[in-house]
Formats: C-alpha cells, sequence, structure tokens
C-alpha cells in the first residue's frame, strides 16, 4: 500500500475516532443535561411537598389549639353548672330547713291555740296544698322529685 493510502485511512480513523469521541461527549451531555432537568423536578416537587406539609402541620396545629379552647370552655361550662348545682342543693337545703322549722311553728301554735284541733289535720292538707303548687314545673304538671306524701 502506498503512503498516500495509508495516510488517508489514519486520517479517516483519526476522523472516525474524533466523531465519536465528540458524540461520545454530546451523549454524556445530554445524560448530564437529563439528569440536571430531572434533579430540579425531583426540588420543585420536594419544595411543593414541604410546602404541603408546612400547611398542614399550621392546619393540625390551629385545629389542636381550637380544641383547646372548645375544652377550656366546656371544663369552664361544667364548673359554672357544678357550683349552681351546689347552689340550688344549698338552697333546696335551706328551703327544707325553713318547712320544717314552719311546720314546728304551726304544731306550737296548734298546741297553744285553744281553738285549734288537736290532730292537725286541717293544717296537714293546707300545708301540702301550698306545697304542691310551690313543687308544679313550668308545664304545669307536678314534678315527681318534689312532691310529698304524708
Amino acid at each position: 500500500m502506498s503512503t498516500a493510502a495509508i495516510i488517508i485511512i489514519v486520517v479517516a480513523a483519526l476522523v472516525v475516532i474524533v466523531a465519536l469521541v465528540l458524540a461520545s461527549q454530546r451523549m454524556r451531555a445530554r445524560r448530564l443535561d437529563g439528569q440536571r432537568d430531572e434533579a430540579r423536578d425531583l426540588r420543585r416537587e420536594a419544595r411543593e411537598r414541604e410546602a404541603s406539609a408546612e400547611s398542614a402541620r399550621a392546619a393540625a396545629e390551629e385545629q389542636s389549639a381550637h380544641a383547646r379552647r372548645v375544652r377550656a370552655e366546656a371544663e369552664e361550662k361544667s364548673a359554672v353548672a357544678r357550683r349552681s348545682e351546689l347552689d340550688a342543693q344549698e338552697r333546696e337545703r335551706d328551703a327544707e330547713q325553713k318547712t320544717s322549722l314552719a311546720r314546728d311553728q304551726h304544731d306550737r301554735a296548734r298546741e297553744v291555740d285553744p281553738d285549734a284541733s288537736d290532730s292537725g289535720e286541717d293544717e296537714a292538707h293546707l300545708l301540702n296544698d301550698e306545697d304542691d303548687a310551690r313543687t308544679l314545673n313550668e308545664e304545669g304538671a307536678p314534678d315527681p322529685a318534689r312532691t310529698n306524701t304524708i
């Protein structure tokens, strides 16, 4: 083979090698660009998820704060109801004591009054009628918890 043919073959081989190297570099550059794009997309998605998680966390904290406020209000209302119930029980005891004192006073008056019957039956009926009138609830029906039978 002639020198010119060898030079042409060597030059052609070098051109092919250079073309392969350039093609390889372009493919590598494209692959790296694709990886950069994928990384950019993953970072964007991560930021979106992070923002979503922060929003959910804020909503959960707000709901928790609301639940604590509602619980505190309920506990306060419960305490007010307990105090009111205790006051009502105290008034009930006071009313029972006053009723007992009034009956004792009626008994004493009957003992002293020469015109009163000894049995006190009329006064007992009168007191029961007054007590029944006091125990009527708002609907006009007797309150079973307060009705007395003698």
